[in-house]
């Protein structure tokens, strides 16, 4: 996903650059996040490209579903039949939308100052890198993974637990899935999942933004 946009000069990239991210010390319940989904036309970054983006804030332990960012992204190739049945977005369902670049900013300002969430979390830091790549900013460390938390708080068999697909972990927890398989949908159904992984894990020790990417992160 290259585009000729200009780098170090771009207000979005600055703006988003300045902002500052909570600090790891910082309780989880006193840190603020965005919990982030993204719709595509395909797994692979390289070649494939984000169609639909939400982030639904995460402020005080709480989920602010009212602030959420939500935009469909016209991308340079339309979504083939395989696809569509997934994310269900047509090619007519995406031609008025803006193009990436359009697009960029008001995804950029919905993470600004927040910790990312995702749900498995390597999809949405592959193809947000690749986005925030064209404008020359790059997307704050750290990421937290609800799938790797599920897996600390659901278990598993063995040493390393099988991968908690969303659907699964909110059901184990009895938690709502809010229309699946769209952006907004998701990130809402992943932000109350992160809320209470985050809850339970703490009632054992008391989480942190580290803390909480130190468990996202280890295998």
């Amino acid at each position: 996903m290259r585009l000729r946009l200009p780098r170090r000069s771009n207000p979005v990239a600055r703006a988003y650059r300045r902002s500052r991210v909570p600090k790891a010390a910082t309780p989880w319940r006193d840190a603020s996040f965005a919990v982030v989904d993204l719709e595509l036309t395909g797994l692979d970054p390289g070649r494939d490209e984000i169609i639909s983006f939400a982030a639904v804030p995460v402020d005080d332990g709480r989920v602010a579903p009212g602030a959420t960012h939500a935009l469909e992204i016209r991308p340079r190739r339309m979504p083939d039949a395989t696809t569509i049945p997934i994310h269900g977005l047509r090619p007519v369902d995406l031609a008025g939308a803006p193009p990436l670049e359009e697009a960029i900013g008001p995804m950029l300002q919905a993470l600004a100052g927040r910790v990312v969430v995702a749900h498995p979390a390597w999809v949405e830091r592959e193809f947000l890198t690749a986005a925030m790549a064209t404008i020359g900013a790059r997307l704050k460390e750290p990421v937290i993974d609800t799938a790797a938390l599920a897996r600390r708080v659901l278990g598993g068999d063995g040493a390393k637990p099988s991968h908690v697909p969303l659907a699964d972990a909110v059901e184990a927890l009895g938690l709502p899935a809010h229309d699946p398989h769209s952006a907004a949908g998701d990130a809402l159904t992943t932000a109350q999942l992160f809320i209470a992984l985050a809850t339970q894990l703490d009632r054992t020790e008391p989480q942190t933004v580290g803390s909480l990417a130190r468990l996202s992160a280890m295998p």
